[in-house]
């Protein structure tokens, strides 16, 4: 942990709006009101869901996109484009394939033309600092996943940059892969091996933002914004299986299930005040909320689990296990709470029940805690023919949310729906529909 107070101040983001223009004239805010300051000699963390706009926001910082609203400045001036001093590292590796891995780390030299023998240089100094001295003539198709990141980074760095942005870095390459870059990448900050200042990485992996963070920034979403700093108060380097690393990595669930529940509960309020259906819902399947309830009732949960250790156990991020968590908290199959998941009576019956009992269940669960599910129920129900366009579904949605979110909560609710025999959907002609098998809510 950094305890120098007197860092000088690299990026300042003061009141950072962004949106999108949608097609009935509205805006579609993905940030909303995000304030953060990075000073030089600490690596911060940026964590929170897939979707909640992080990574725009990582985008705004390094002038590749302009806020909607607020400001951005850089070594206090405000930041109007890409900034000298500020180097990314992309989630997708991002390079040339048809160039070698000298070329390929040297391509941001040469657009500042920096001199021929200085480029190769400060390239070969950059590959070697990363581990991959003789790769320099290889092309990005001879190379592993997480050479291939290597490289990305030794891009990032060969410019020698104050402020280097990495988004979800680690996340395209498996998990042994993963934590030999993240070692390596450790030890040459630790070492001050690492030609920059500070480092902002974004992740949704909190034992990876514990592990390697001075400093956590939570980030809620729909709109994104950071609701929550925590410092990281061990020395480098960090046992991940000492008790207080753990302990601290459990505190971080905990605020990060409060953001969820208290989201959600403004959500739920919302809905009920002004009767609208046309919000965001977990992106669950049905089988991965059964196979959730049925692994919590088991041993050795039997009803309540601690999250990181239930992650750990199911092999599971940040974004695979608190959606479901969310899902089954909003059916009230369960409640997420101080970093632990604990079922419902409900929850137990669910799982304790035969199959069609367990429908039942289920569908007066959905019926009435998801107004979407609701208001497609009673369109139908209204209609002499009992069917329903989709697009109208869709289009209403997308007043709240992208077009992708929008395709794929439409997606869920249909399989929640067949699931639970409430309406059926024929994909052909984009239509929801009642037919015999169709059950009524109160059978």
């Amino acid at each position: 942990m950094n305890t120098n107070t007197n860092q000088e101040i690299l990026i300042d983001v003061k009141n950072c709006q962004q949106s999108y223009p949608k097609d009935n004239n509205s805006q579609l805010i993905v940030l909303d009101n995000v304030e953060l300051t990075i000073k030089s000699g600490e690596i911060v963390g940026l964590l929170g869901r897939s979707g909640s706009g992080k990574s725009t926001l990582l985008r705004i910082m390094a002038g590749l996109l302009s806020p909607t609203k607020g400001e951005i400045r850089w070594r206090n001036k405000l930041l109007q484009g890409p900034a000298e001093g500020i180097a990314m590292v992309f989630q997708s590796f991002a390079l040339f394939p048809w160039l070698t891995v000298q070329d390929n780390v040297q391509i941001g030299l040469e657009a500042k033309r920096v001199p021929k023998k200085e480029c190769q240089r400060l390239a070969e100094e950059a590959i070697d600092l990363i581990g991959l001295g003789g790769y320099e003539k290889a092309y990005p198709k001879e190379l592993s996943g997480g050479m291939r990141q290597r490289v990305g980074l030794a891009r990032a760095l060969v410019v020698h940059p104050d402020l280097l942005l990495m988004d979800e870095p680690f996340s395209a390459l498996d998990v042994l892969t993963a934590e030999n870059l993240r070692t390596d990448l450790i030890d040459l900050w630790v070492e001050k091996k690492l030609p920059v200042k500070s480092i902002l990485m974004v992740t949704h992996s909190i034992e990876e933002a514990v592990l390697m963070c001075d400093r956590i920034l939570i980030f809620s979403s729909n709109p994104g914004r950071v609701v929550k700093e925590i410092a990281v108060p061990f020395p480098r380097p960090r046992n991940r299986e000492a008790p207080a690393f753990r302990q601290f990595v459990d505190r971080v669930y905990t605020l990060l299930t409060q953001t969820i529940s208290n989201n959600f509960e403004e959500k739920n309020v919302n809905t009920v005040n002004n009767q609208s259906p046309f919000t965001a819902l977990p992106l669950i399947s049905m089988s991965l909320m059964m196979g959730m309830l049925e692994a919590l009732l088991a041993e050795p949960y039997s009803g309540k689990a601690d999250m990181p250790q239930l992650a750990q156990s199911l092999q599971m991020e940040l974004d695979d296990l608190l959606p479901i968590g969310e899902a089954l908290q909003m059916l009230k199959f369960a409640v997420m709470a101080e970093g632990d998941i604990v079922l419902s009576d409900l929850g137990k019956q669910l799982v304790n029940a035969e199959n069609e009992d367990r429908k039942r269940i289920f569908r007066h669960s959905v019926f009435k805690n998801v107004p979407l599910m609701r208001a497609i129920r009673d369109v139908l129900d209204e209609r002499p023919n009992h069917k329903a366009s989709a697009e109208r579904f869709r289009d209403e949605l997308q007043d709240n949310m992208s077009r992708d979110y929008a395709r794929e909560t439409l997606s869920t609710i249909i399989g929640w729906a067949r699931y639970a025999e409430i309406f059926d959907f024929d994909e052909e002609a984009d239509q929801f529909f009642l037919d015999k098998d169709d059950k009524t809510i109160h059978d």
